[in-house]
């Protein structure tokens, strides 16, 4: 009946009692019923409208027929099935293709987890920046949500920051509730991978677009991320993009100002600005030193290629601030031995993966071992 409604040339008399004898169809006992008559008008342009609404209304597995694919649907009605309906019906409208916006950021709102995933995977969905920041605040520490985020084409780098902190967090409290690593050695892994995930983040973010280094920098300062580590770390990578960006932010002057100070380092300008930025004072010689280093040696790190610290570039401040005395410097120069520690282990990494890339791979141990590379490969592999 359904079929003879859309696709015979019925006169108008008949069509209306068909269209009547369909609609008591809507309170048949059983549910194959309603199933075959959402089957057959799911797609439909020429379908009841009436009917299209009560079978977005009814179970779910009748319900998400029409919901994943009616044309009739407005918004409005989307948004509203969406927040009384069970994951399996918010999946089919999730599923839906080019989903507007409106009801993306309603599925982000009230969605189940499973409903979240199959919305970020569609790639028809019109989904906004303060949605999918919506879906990690609700479900960041779920792999599968963060997956599906990932995989989505131009995502913006804040979010991408935003994903690396949900790992590191999850993975944090991961290996702390086993007592695999104590809260203090976790906490300090992944902040350490964290700062090499954003350096990352941020050296794409320059290769692909102008003003992307500073909008990074701002998302960094709100979330209370900008510290001189991180700064110091980017600069000692060659990534001097986050590094002009980061002050900035901090100092409130424009880019090409800073960049201009940042060239004539030496001078009392650079200094202003550094003191303006809010940068510990005592550290503003391992920073010079840096930015020497950087002009003698060269960068070492071209945009897209790993955040990799310059052992050159770290020898060269840590002999700079031998002779300083304060706690600032005494502080810095333990973060710098471990820097040189971390350049080192990545040296000889990339060295012994260099002479054994051609053997077979070694089959891992049976037993479960967590260190902190196994937790900077995670968070990395979310940059």
């Amino acid at each position: 009946m359904a079929r003879a409604y859309l696709y015979s040339d019925l006169l108008e008399a008949d069509r209306r009692e068909a269209e009547i004898a369909l609609t008591t169809l809507l309170d048949d006992a059983s549910p194959l019923v309603r199933r075959s008559l959402a089957e057959a008008f799911a797609s439909a342009t020429d379908a009841p409208r009436h009917i299209i609404v009560a079978l977005a209304s009814d179970q779910s597995d009748i319900a998400s027929l029409v919901l994943g694919r009616s044309p009739l649907l407005s918004d409005a009605e989307l948004i509203d099935c969406a927040a009384v309906g069970d994951a399996f019906a918010q999946s089919a409208i999730a599923l839906r293709p080019n989903l507007s916006g409106a009801v993306a950021a309603a599925l982000a709102e009230v969605g189940a987890r499973e409903a979240l995933i199959s919305l970020a995977v569609n790639a028809g969905a019109d989904l906004p920046e303060f949605s999918m920041r919506r879906m990690i605040e609700r479900f960041g520490d779920d792999g599968e949500m963060r997956e599906a985020l990932l995989s989505r084409p131009f995502l913006p780098p804040t979010l991408r920051s935003d994903l690396v902190t949900a790992t590191a967090n999850a993975l944090s409290a991961f290996v702390t509730s086993r007592d695999w690593l104590s809260g203090e050695r976790a906490e300090r892994a992944t902040r350490e991978a964290r700062e090499k995930a954003t350096i990352i983040i941020a050296a794409d973010t320059a290769a692909n677009s102008h003003n992307g280094p500073l909008a990074l920098a701002r998302h960094l300062r709100k979330c209370g991320q900008l510290t001189a580590g991180l700064v110091l770390r980017s600069l000692l990578s060659g990534h001097g993009a986050l590094f002009e960006a980061a002050l900035a932010e901090l100092s409130g002057m424009p880019v090409a100002r800073v960049a201009g100070h940042v060239r004539a380092f030496r001078q009392s300008g650079f200094a202003a600005l550094y003191a303006k930025a809010g940068l510990p004072a005592g550290l503003l010689p391992a920073f010079r030193a840096a930015l020497e280093a950087q002009r003698e040696v060269g960068a070492p790190m071209a945009d897209g290629a790993e955040a990799a610290l310059s052992r050159t570039m770290i020898e060269r401040v840590l002999t700079a601030v031998a002779g300083l005395n304060s706690a600032e410097i005494g502080q810095l120069t333990a973060v710098l031995h471990r820097f040189e520690a971390e350049a080192a282990r990545e040296e000889a990494r990339r060295m012994a993966a260099h002479m054994t890339r051609r053997l077979e791979p070694v089959a891992p141990p049976a037993t479960i071992e967590i260190d902190f590379e196994a937790l900077e490969a995670e968070i990395l592999e979310a940059a």
